[in-house]
């Protein structure tokens, strides 16, 4: 990992203005927010209020998504290990990525690294952080020097992390079932409008899944992308439900669940995982694990660490 301490005295100089961004979806504090949740995620489009309901039911059966206190987590250890300010800024909800933005402004931080906690890019992700945050930073912060990092889907560090957590679940999953238990790696889906375009997001999904599958010595496994959305235009597959099915017909009666596209516990992992996709797994005979979420584990941060201040050497080597 690249080393914020020990370096060269125009380095120092320029890490004492800087500061970490950490940006994330956000997540409603209480289910009464869920319809204004949304409307931000959607663009005040409005959802069929059965989706909303099914929606508000989802977040009740998880007593509400842990994400920002993972994310405060998350960057409480990055600060600890870099030694520089890190903050949290929400596309969607509270806090907006503008207040976080205020905070920077206030403390005087000069030049900002952003880092989305979605390792793949894709317009309709990656795409509409940095569009947020250029309209935060045009309005409230025209001084400051922001350097956005586009993706890390290939980073070693990223890999590594994500490989522990698969080989630690290989391991526990072989004991319980006395042999090995297929791996089907997870992401979020997308619009299939997104990916006709060129959106680099399916290939980048591929590339982070063949690293860790290496990192692992593995060589078989699946890919699936999960929590289509509800607004009934097609997004991209196979589903999470088709793989289970395909392994049930073989014969399976275990499988290993490694989402790959979420460094954190939230709703898509805390509902669509540990409860539909294991419920749906249940009606096949079939008993779904998953690997743990990253979260604040040392090797992800780490890795965060490195990604940042490589950026930040760059202009000053």
């Amino acid at each position: 990992m690249t080393e914020v301490r020990g370096r060269s005295s125009a380095i120092e100089a320029d890490l004492r203005s800087a500061g970490v961004l950490l940006m994330a979806h956000g997540a409603p504090d209480r289910l009464d927010d869920i319809p204004e949740f949304l409307l931000n995620v959607r663009g005040g489009r409005p959802l069929p209020q059965a989706a909303v309901e099914e929606i508000v039911r989802r977040y009740a059966a998880i007593g509400g998504s842990p994400l920002l206190a993972r994310t405060r987590r998350q960057a409480e250890a990055l600060a600890r290990l870099l030694g520089l300010p890190v903050y949290v800024g929400m596309r969607n909800w509270k806090p907006f990525i503008a207040e976080a933005l205020e905070l920077v402004r206030r403390d005087g931080v000069k030049r900002l690294v952003a880092l989305c906690l979605a390792p793949q890019n894709s317009s309709t992700s990656i795409g509409l952080y940095r569009k947020s945050l250029e309209a935060a930073r045009s309005s409230g912060a025209p001084e400051l020097e922001v350097e956005f990092i586009e993706s890390w889907h290939d980073h070693p560090g990223l890999i590594a992390a994500f490989g522990k957590r698969l080989s630690e679940a290989r391991a526990r999953t072989y004991s319980e079932a006395g042999e090995p238990v297929p791996v089907v790696f997870t992401a979020h889906s997308v619009p299939e409008r997104t990916v006709a375009g060129g959106d680099p997001y399916i290939r980048q999904v591929r590339e982070t899944a063949a690293l860790v599958a290496q990192a692992v010595g593995m060589d078989d496994y699946r890919l699936a992308y999960q929590s289509q959305g509800m607004a009934g235009e097609p997004w991209i597959g196979p589903t999470v439900e088709s793989q289970i099915s395909e392994l049930a017909a073989e014969g399976r009666r275990h499988v290993l669940l490694a989402p790959i596209g979420f460094v954190s516990d939230h709703v898509e992992i805390l509902y669509d995982v540990d409860i539909a996709f294991r419920r749906y797994g249940e009606g096949k005979g079939v008993k779904v694990h998953r690997t743990e979420s990253l979260n604040d584990s040392p090797l992800f941060i780490m890795a965060l660490a490195d990604i940042v201040t490589t950026r930040l050497a760059a202009k000053v080597q």
